[in-house]
């Protein structure tokens, strides 16, 4: 089975998804896999997440799916347990990355100055989760900041006011692996079961993606 970062690195985008149904669970997934996008962040935001990424993981096996703001141990093993293949965190906690390391788990830690970046990679993190992006600079931000890390070979997934009008900024960046994305698969068009939308937005960002990462190599 793909690495799930190197399948997330290969597509360029990461939708990023607060579901508060279990009964949306596959059609969600089935929405996001005809869109071409094997992959989602289901963040433990709602009290459906770890349901609703248990079953989207039996239902359709095919679909890496993920678990998105893992804030403490009791989540991270919740997630782990209804057979999350990576995790993300808003923000950085060292227990926390030491808890996923030890389970194996890969993970993805927030960060949002060059003080959370040098905890972070004096722990040993490689990839962290640049949020909330949008407000914190944009791209030129993250340049910025990351550049006197780059000899560790820091590697970023910036989430939180990314648009696909803006995919191809972020990609341009040598040292983004991928931009997450709430705008591919929004609640309130879960709620109301618009799945061909979303079908459509993932289609719309993996071929956005796509175009950024060809003209980058």
């Amino acid at each position: 089975m793909q690495n799930p970062i190197d399948l997330i690195a290969s597509l360029g985008v990461v939708p990023v998804i607060a579901i508060e149904r279990v009964s949306d669970a596959v059609a969600l997934a089935d929405a996001l896999l005809e869109g071409g996008l094997p992959v989602a962040e289901i963040t433990f935001r709602t009290q459906a997440a770890a349901d609703v990424l248990s079953t989207m993981r039996e239902a359709r096996p095919e679909l890496c799916i993920g678990a998105g703001t893992i804030l403490d141990k009791a989540n991270l093993d919740r997630a782990m347990d209804s057979g999350a293949r990576f995790g993300l965190a808003p923000g950085y906690d060292p227990a926390i990355v030491d808890a996923a390391k030890a389970a194996g788990l890969p993970f993805c830690p927030g960060i949002l100055t060059p003080s959370d970046l040098t905890l972070a990679a004096a722990r040993g993190v490689r990839l962290a989760k640049f949020f909330p992006a949008g407000i914190a600079g944009g791209p030129k931000a993250l340049a910025g900041i990351s550049a006197p890390f780059a000899h560790l070979g820091m590697r970023f997934i910036p989430t939180g006011g990314v648009t696909e009008a803006t995919i191809g900024d972020w990609l341009a960046l040598p040292q983004v692996v991928a931009i997450g994305g709430t705008w591919i698969a929004k609640t309130e068009d879960i709620r109301e079961g618009r799945f061909k939308d979303i079908a459509r937005n993932a289609a719309d960002a993996v071929r956005v993606a796509r175009q950024a990462l060809e003209k980058r190599a």
